[in-house]
Parts: structure tokens; C-alpha cells; sequence
């Protein structure tokens, strides 16, 4: 536990060097990224780099997951909606942000779906609200939401996700079919986004 433990504060360490943001370090330092990979690849659990987690998915990289934490700007109490679960990891980083009981995450695999949602449970995360389905709809039963993200790109943002982000709240995700963006964009009153590109950027495409 104690080698687990020093590899996730060194992981936290490195990544100073892309985010400042001391809550989402912590949040690095806090989550147990052993525990959501497959067993042959818990050996690069803390290897800042993106690894397969089954069904032609990946995990991100931890910096990615720190990026998008700090883009977000996300506090305690906000309610989040994420597209794409997978393992569970970037749940899990977001929920020690904002409170497990605060976020709801949609995967199209079923049965990663179900691995995400035993692990989270295990980890102490088990509050995290998890569904199969397609993300592109959301999960309106919960809306609106202060924050949304997608784990995965898109070519624009979809409508769905639009209409159950409330006016001021922030939407980000990898957009683009061949060449990917990083893009935040707030939502305004009139339902118009103030955009901000945040660079090229890897992902499987959303299913």
C-alpha cells in the first residue's frame, strides 16, 4: 500500500509542471489509479500515459484527467455529468472535486459500465451515480448540470448535452472528427457558448 501511495504523491508531483490547481493535485494523489486498470497494466498505473482498459477503450493519461479537472474549475457541490465512464478513473478524480453523491456518468459499454461501478464502490467512490447508454442523450433525470465533460470525441457538442447544462455552466470536451481540439465553452443566457480552444488532443471517438 505504502508503494502505491508513493507513486500516486510522484505522479502529483510531475504533473505541477501542466496544472496549478492544488485541489486537483490532491485529487491525483488521492484516487488509487492501480485499482480501475486491468491487472497486467497495474504495473504502469502511475506512467503518465493513456492505457487500454477493454472493449477498444482507454484511461487517459492522468494529465489529461488533471487538465480537464482544472478546466472545469470545479468546486464542491456542483453537480457534473460525464460522457464516457469507462473505468471509472476520471469519475473518480472529478468526485473527489465535487462529491461522489454530485456526479453522474454515462457508458455505451454495458459491461464497462458494470466494472466502473464495482470499482468506484470499492474505492469508496460508490456514490458516483452510473448508467449504461448512449452519452450523446446524457441523463436528464438529474439535470441540469453545473459542469459537462466528455471522456471521448465528438464532432460538435451534442444537442442533448447542451440543453441539460444550465446558462453559466461549463461543457468540455475533445471535439472534432480527424483533428481533435480541446474546447470549453460556456453557455450563455441566450444559449450561445463563449468558446476557448485548448489544443490538439487525442481520443476515441464517442459511440
Amino acid at each position: 500500500m505504502a508503494h502505491w501511495d508513493r507513486e500516486r504523491s510522484r505522479l502529483a508531483d510531475r504533473l505541477r509542471k501542466r496544472v496549478s490547481d492544488e485541489a486537483v493535485l490532491a485529487a491525483i494523489a488521492s484516487v488509487p489509479r492501480h485499482w480501475f486498470v486491468p491487472d497486467d497494466k497495474r504495473h504502469d498505473a502511475y506512467a503518465d500515459r493513456p492505457l487500454p482498459i477493454g472493449s477498444g477503450q482507454t484511461v487517459s493519461a492522468p494529465h489529461m484527467v488533471a487538465i480537464m479537472a482544472e478546466l472545469l474549475d470545479l468546486s464542491p457541490g456542483d453537480q457534473v455529468l460525464e460522457v464516457g465512464t469507462g473505468c471509472g478513473y476520471h469519475a473518480a478524480v472529478t468526485a473527489e472535486l465535487v462529491g461522489p453523491e454530485n456526479v453522474y456518468s454515462v457508458e455505451y459499454h454495458a459491461s464497462l459500465a458494470d466494472e466502473a461501478r464495482e470499482t468506484l464502490e470499492a474505492t469508496g467512490y460508490g456514490d458516483v451515480s452510473v448508467r449504461a447508454g448512449d452519452g450523446k442523450e446524457g441523463w436528464p433525470d438529474h439535470a441540469p448540470y453545473d459542469r459537462t465533460y466528455l471522456t471521448c470525441a465528438a464532432p460538435e457538442f451534442p444537442a442533448p448535452l447542451v440543453e441539460q447544462t444550465r446558462h453559466g455552466g461549463i461543457l468540455l470536451a475533445p471535439i472534432g472528427d480527424g483533428r481533435q481540439r480541446l474546447i470549453r465553452a460556456e453557455k450563455q443566457a441566450d444559449g450561445t457558448f463563449d468558446s476557448e480552444d485548448h489544443g490538439g488532443v487525442r481520443f476515441v471517438p464517442l459511440q
